[in-house]
């Protein structure tokens, strides 16, 4: 049985690191999202605009 595991461990490690890339996508669409946002909207939020600048992002396309 040490096959058996040993397969549930690839592909339990493929399928972490698969959603661990579709959170940073995720992550980064909504960091752009929310740079299109004006200064006192994101502040008024509890964000700023020079943090979210340093995160990656990518144009959300709205």
């Amino acid at each position: 049985m040490p096959t058996l595991n040993r397969s549930f461990g690839f592909f339990r490690s493929a399928f972490d690191a698969f959603v661990a890339a579709r959170e940073r996508e995720a992550a980064a669409y909504v960091n752009g999202a929310l740079l299109m946002l004006d200064d006192e909207t994101l502040t008024k939020n509890g964000y700023n605009r020079r943090d979210l600048q340093r995160r990656p992002s990518k144009h959300a396309g709205l």
